[in-house]
Parts: C-alpha cells; sequence; structure tokens
C-alpha cells in the first residue's frame, strides 16, 4: 500500500432544512390557524481515528466531503428529518488544521477518538412561530441554515516511543527487522526504505514498546534535502532517538562527522526534538573483529565526545540488541512524553502544495455545494 502521510480535503456540514408554511384545514374548524413545521437540522461532520489504518492514501482520490442537508417541516407541525452525520476515518496519530487560519483543530492520538469538524446548519422555523394575535394567519417561514465548510489539511505523525536516526544505510532497516516482527525492505544500496516503518519491540510477556524507522536523513535534510521535512516531522512524537552510525562504513567516511552532521540537522529543525534524549548506537559491528570494533567505537565516541548512553551491536547477527531494547524499557518510563503540537502550522511549505499537482484552489479553495431551494 502506498504511504501518504499529507493531504488536503474540503468538507461541508448538511444545510439546514426550510420551514414550512402550512394552515389547518379541517371540516368544521374554518379557522384552523398555522401548523408549518420546523425544518430538521443538517448534517455534522466528523473525524475518526481508526487503528487499522496507517496511511491517507484515500484521500488523495476523493478530496470532497458533505454531510445530509437537513429536510424540510411539513403541515401538523411536522419537523422534517434531520440530515445523517458524515464520519470520516483517518489513521490514528493524524493532525488537523484548518488550511485558511493554520490553525491546530485537533490531535486524534487513540482509537474512535471523535474530533467535530464541521458544524450542520439548523433548520428553519414553519410559520407556526410567527403566530401573533395580530397576525393570525402568518406566511412567513425562516429558511434552514448553511452548514459549515472548511478547508483542512490533515498530517500523520507516527506514534513510537523510540525513533531511528541515521544516514542511509546505517542499517536501521535491518536493526528494527532483528527487535520487531517489522518487515522492512533491506538491501546492500541506500535509501531502502521509502516510508517510516512502525515495528512493536516486545522486551517481556506484558512489556513492549514502539519503534519507528525514519528513512535515511542527508545533509540539508532540515531544508527539504531528501524529503528530509517530511520525514523529520515523524520524530515530533516519539521521546527517544536511536541514532545509528556505521562503524564501517564503505566509502571510508568519518562516521563521527555524519554523526554531528545529522546533529546539526536536527538542531536546525526544531531545536526542541535535537534536546530530546538520544542514545549512540554503533552498528555493522560483525564486520570488524569484536576488539577492533569495541576500539573504533570507544574512538567515535570520544572524538564526539559524547557523553550520554551509547550502545554497540550487530543488527544482521542480533549481537548486543537484546541488552539494547531491555534498557530501553527501563528508561522509558523516566523519560517525559512528547510535547503536545503547536497551534499553528508551523511546517507548511507553499512549493510543497504546488508539487502535489492535484490541488487547484479555483476549485477546492471557495467550495459552493449550497443545493437548489427545497420546495
Amino acid at each position: 500500500m502506498q504511504f501518504l502521510d499529507e493531504v488536503r480535503i474540503v468538507v461541508g456540514a448538511g444545510n439546514g432544512g426550510h420551514g414550512s408554511v402550512s394552515f389547518r384545514r379541517e371540516k368544521f374548524i374554518p379557522f384552523g390557524g398555522p401548523d408549518g413545521g420546523d425544518g430538521g437540522r443538517g448534517g455534522d461532520v466528523y473525524l475518526v481515528a481508526q487503528e487499522n489504518l496507517n496511511t491517507l492514501i484515500d484521500f488523495r482520490y476523493q478530496r470532497r466531503y458533505r454531510a445530509e442537508n437537513g429536510h424540510g417541516g411539513a403541515g401538523r407541525q411536522m419537523t422534517g428529518r434531520a440530515g445523517k452525520d458524515l464520519e470520516i476515518a483517518v489513521p490514528v496519530g493524524t493532525l488537523v488544521y484548518d488550511e485558511d487560519t493554520r490553525e491546530l483543530l485537533g490531535d486524534l492520538r487513540e482509537n474512535q477518538q471523535r474530533l467535530l469538524i464541521a458544524k450542520g446548519g439548523r433548520g428553519g422555523h414553519g410559520n407556526l412561530w410567527y403566530k401573533t394575535s395580530v397576525n393570525r394567519a402568518p406566511r412567513q417561514f425562516e429558511k434552514g441554515g448553511i452548514g459549515e465548510e472548511r478547508n483542512l489539511r490533515l498530517e500523520l505523525r507516527l506514534l513510537a516511543d523510540v525513533g531511528l536516526l541515521g544516514l542511509p544505510n546505517a542499517g536501521k532497516s535491518t536493526f528494527i527487522r532483528a527487535v520487531s516482527a517489522a518487515k522492512p525492505k533491506v538491501a546492500s544500496y541506500p535509501f531502502t526504505t521509502l516510508h517510516p516503518q512502525l515495528g512493536v519491540v516486545r522486551v517481556g510477556e506484558h512489556e513492549s514498546f514502539v519503534l519507528a524507522d525514519i528513512p535515511g536523513l542527508i545533509p540539508g535534510a532540515a531544508e527539504g534535502a531528501g524529503l528530509g521535512t517530511r520525514f523529520l516531522r515523524h520524530l515530533r512524537r516519539t521521546r527517544l532517538l536511536l541514532h545509528l552510525v556505521d562503524i564501517a562504513p564503505l566509502e571510508e567516511s568519518n562516521p563521527a562527522q555524519s554523526v554531528a552532521a545529522l546533529a546539526s540537522e536536527l538542531e536546525a529543525y526544531s531545536s526542541e526534538l535535537a534536546s530530546r534524549p538520544r542514545w549512540l548506537i554503533g552498528n555493522k559491528a560483525d564486520l570488524l573483529p569484536l576488539p577492533e570494533a569495541e576500539q573504533r567505537f570507544q574512538a567515535i565516541c570520544k572524538e564526539l565526545a559524547w557523553e550520554g548512553p551509547a550502545f554497540l551491536v550487530s543488527a544482521a547477527t542480533g549481537a548486543g540488541c537484546k541488552e539494547l531494547t531491555q534498557a530501553i524499557w527501563r528508561a522509558l518510563p523516566e523519560i517525559p512524553p512528547a510535547p503536545e503540537p503547536s497551534g499553528a502550522i508551523d511546517w507548511y511549505d507553499e512549493e510543497d502544495a504546488a508539487e502535489e499537482g492535484d490541488w487547484d484552489e479555483e476549485d477546492w479553495g471557495d467550495a459552493d455545494w449550497e443545493d437548489e431551494e427545497e420546495e
């Protein structure tokens, strides 16, 4: 299934039904008076979080949603039927922004969590409401209210406790395969992982945490190089970052400089994200004799003046992975949760919007869905 983590849609609540103009006409009751009923309310629009969804791909093919209109009132003081509410399923972890005001409307973090996104119009009054002592046969009625319309931007941020950070081909996909049941693609060339992956790491019978594998980042990621900003934002919900580094790179690059470069990208993207706990994980220890691997990893830590936790592992053989996951499980209760997202869009990019290609402001910016007047 194609992974899509950012879309724009248009939603509209239903219009309220019009009130009725009617008069009571029965045998032997010549002046029955007005008895027009009220119109029904328009349907509301809700977003509902579903844990079985993990992408926003469905919204690429349908961008416009609208709830049912309320029905008009009728004689004998009969109120029109209310319009049916519309529920739109989204993945757990979806942030909902108003595209026009750039305001955060909601953060759907729990399964079956509902968010009212557009309120339906109220039903109009029938002519019964306009009866007075001097106006006994009113022909006035009230039209139904117009339902709310919104241009929305949906952003999916993965819900994970721990996030993997590293250059392409650092072994992140191999690591998540080694410690969880996730099966991301693994190959000998860089940029194998094209979209984020989630894996549940089970430490004990009732002890587990969620690990997110973020596609490899490159220098300039904070400015969007290699779609870096699209991947970096998936780390914003994580509490702990594991920075994987290849201790034996084929291109003979300096691993310590690679770690420092990505740390700079984190700082440039978000100082708050860069301040979160980050552990250094030396990977691919199986490529060298164990004493040499340990010596090289210690040299990397010394060059970086690394003061935090550091672990040497081999994701290919699983060596050191169990000890690492157990240490993570013990540390997580002491790490505070990720802060709530800000109340305004801080990542909006006009170029990103243009690249989507199928969003036309002329078509979507001012949706006019008012139906013909009910009879």
